[in-house]
């Protein structure tokens, strides 16, 4: 190329007169160097005005043709050393190039100088010399003005960058010697970036990048380096913020790249190496193995793993441990990855507060690759679901593409198990899908009761679910969950569970008590006494982060011959679920001189609807004026337990019960 220019310089300059001319026009057919070819130059100098005209019908640099060239010197001069024309204004193809342009050509020192100052802001300075080669330093330049001139340059590159939105400022230098050699150290300064979907982003960016490449026959050789300063980009599923370095070595060979070496350093990071291979053309179709040493996983966890694993719970996941692996990328994908995990552990916080789920410590090694059967073989120490513990476990899965298999899932829970069969899990949009079945070896109520802060309760809880089934948000359940407790038991079926650490948790199940020990029961939650038994049957089940919204609930007494006593205070307790107008059926002068009181039967019902519940005791046992029987009085002495409101707001009723249960007072009784 510098042949070239200076071929045109002493054309120029050689026909020049020893006597002051006015007008002096220079036309030649063509100009040829290894780099550049220019046709139909025609160069004509105004003396008089100083002003000058540059014109070239076209001309190809690297490769890359122009035409209809035009540069318009608004003040000019030429003598035999060179030429000087400032402030000029450039057409090319019948278009004006955006910018002022000054040129300097020192035939004597063999150099040309050029300075560019875009109408959209910035300065870009280019000095070439025969000896040392070209120069470029450019300052404050827009991200603006490098995408028109990419656009002229690298048109589907540019494209490219344009679904990005760039925006920000470049600095720095490029130096091009006569040995092929490159080098370049520039600077990005308040970078941003953002497509069109939202999936990519970067703001408040500052970069700092050098290259230093050889030419080798036609590749080149080349060492690069990368500084991300300041900022943060958002990379679907991940965040991403500053302070990574990066140090390459590779080959490009006619638009094929290869790094032949790369270091990343990063905090929580022991070490990153790599190796890559890919068209710069068709960036998805990059190829890479990156080794893994020394991850922190408290530091990279909520960056790289959380979005992976929970996007929606990010800021909810927890993480510990360290972990090493090799991920290996083909055309553009994740083709396998081998992870091993040093005491590990894993907790999601549960929204809204309370202790979530965690697991740990973890230790094993996770091997997968996409289009074959992979394996994860995990030895968990423990862990805990909400209050309670979990012993220590493992776990042995079969990976393939997309899914999980796991045979056979033992989890000790207290004194019984949680075992999973035939699990099958897979990623769906918008989160896991999967099957499986569900048994609850019998775990001891007392053990039970007394982990989750709850009044002590003998018998045991056992389950059989066999049809589990699990959908992004939610879980179900085929099959009955069964508490054996106050001598009776109780039935839950129908079970599903949505979003069960979410804000909005909900559940819904049906609900079936046969023969509960009434004795066992007040005497567990501090209701006074009773004798008996009762039935009782929830129907429609529904909990919004675990309280009640809606239920279709009715309790009466179990059928049977057995003895049915209830004591003064159940009976005030048992007047106060009527409602402000519930009373008992008996003088209150005659109430306190009894302890306790025979009944035939007992029934209630409450159906929970828009905070309200909707009263209703003994079937067939309404009184005038909207009462409602709720204990029907037998043997002597005997009473009855009415109540006059039909309509109980929910939040009220439970915190009575809840008073009267704590502070063990009885409820007014009006």
């Amino acid at each position: 190329m510098h042949g070239a220019l200076r071929v045109l310089l002493v054309l120029l300059l050689s026909l020049a007169p020893t006597q002051a001319i006015d007008r002096l026009t220079l036309r030649v057919a063509d100009v040829e160097g290894p780099e550049l070819v220019a046709h139909g130059i025609s160069f004509v100098f105004d003396a008089r005005e100083a002003r000058a005209v540059l014109s070239i019908e076209r001309l190809s640099v690297g490769g890359r043709g122009f035409r209809a060239l035009e540069l318009r010197c608004g003040k000019a001069a030429l003598s035999l050393s060179g030429l000087i024309c400032r402030e000029a204004r450039g057409r090319a193809g019948g278009g004006p190039l955006p910018m002022l342009v000054d040129v300097e050509a020192d035939l004597d020192a063999q150099r040309i100088a050029l300075v560019l100052r875009p109408d959209g802001g910035g300065r870009v300075d280019l000095r070439y010399a025969l000896e040392d080669g070209a120069r470029a330093r450019l300052i404050d330049v827009p991200f603006t003005v490098l995408q028109e001139w990419v656009r002229a340059w690298a048109p589907e590159l540019s494209r490219r960058v344009a679904s990005f939105k760039p925006a920000g400022r470049l600095s720095g230098e490029l130096g091009w010697s006569g040995d092929d050699r490159l080098a370049v150290g520039v600077r990005v300064d308040e970078a941003v970036f953002g497509t069109a979907d939202g999936l990519r982003a970067g703001e408040d960016l500052a970069l700092e990048v050098g290259v230093d490449a050889r030419r080798v026959g036609r590749a080149w050789q080349w060492r690069a380096t990368l500084d991300w300063q300041q900022g943060a980009a958002y990379w679907h599923p991940l965040f991403l913020e500053a302070g990574p370095r990066l140090r390459a070595e590779g080959r490009l060979d006619r638009g094929q790249m290869r790094v032949e070496q790369l270091g990343l350093e990063m905090d929580g990071v022991g070490r990153v190496s790599a190796s890559l291979n890919g068209d710069l053309a068709a960036l998805d179709a990059i190829s890479a193995v990156v080794d893994i040493e020394g991850a922190d996983l408290a530091v990279l966890g909520p960056r790289i793993l959380a979005p992976l694993l929970a996007p929606a719970r990010m800021e909810q996941l927890r993480f510990s441990g360290r972990a090493d692996g090799r991920l290996r990328v083909e055309a553009g994908g994740l083709k396998s990855a081998e992870v091993g995990l040093q005491a590990a552990g894993i907790e999601l916080a549960a929204a809204g507060g309370g202790t979530g789920v965690a697991l740990g410590p973890i230790s094993g090694r996770i091997d997968w690759a996409r289009g074959s059967r992979g394996a994860a073989r995990l030895e968990v120490g423990g862990g805990r679901w909400e209050k309670l513990a979990l012993g220590a476990f493992s776990v042995d899965a079969a990976l393939v593409d997309g899914g999980i298999r796991v045979p056979r899932l033992r989890v000790p829970v207290l004194d019984g198990a949680l075992v999973v069969d035939a699990l099958e899990l897979s990623q769906a949009e918008g989160g896991w899908q999967g099957r499986g079945s569900v048994v609850i070896e019998p775990v001891s109520m007392p053990q039970l009761s007394a982990a989750l802060d709850l009044p002590i309760m003998a018998g045991v809880l056992s389950a059989s679910l066999p049809g589990l089934r699990l959908t992004p948000g939610e879980l179900a359940f085929e099959g009955a969950l069964v508490v054996s407790v106050f001598d009776g038991y109780l039935r839950a079926t129908g079970l599903r569970l949505r979003e069960p650490f979410g804000v909005a948790s909900h559940l819904s199940a049906d609900l079936e008590a046969r023969h509960v020990d009434l004795a066992q029961l007040t005497e567990t939650f501090s209701f006074g006494s009773m004798s008996g038994f009762i039935d009782a049957d929830v129907h429609g089940l529904e909990l919004v982060r675990w309280r009640p919204v809606a239920f279709d609930a009715r309790i009466v007494s179990s059928p049977g011959d057995y003895r049915r006593r209830i004591s003064q205070r159940a009976v005030e307790n048992i007047s106060a679920l009527g409602g402000a107008g519930a009373m008992a059926a008996i003088q209150r002068s005659l109430l306190g001189l009894f302890e306790s009181f025979g009944y035939r039967e007992i029934g209630l019902r409450c159906r929970l609807a828009g905070g309200v519940c909707l009263m209703g005791g003994i079937e067939g046992g309404e009184r005038p004026a909207g009462g409602f029987v709720i204990v029907r009085g037998g043997g002597v002495p005997a009473l009855d337990v009415i109540g006059y409101n039909r309509r109980v707001d929910w939040n009220e009723l439970t915190d009575r019960l809840q008073r009267v249960v704590a502070e063990n007072v009885a409820p007014e009784v009006r």
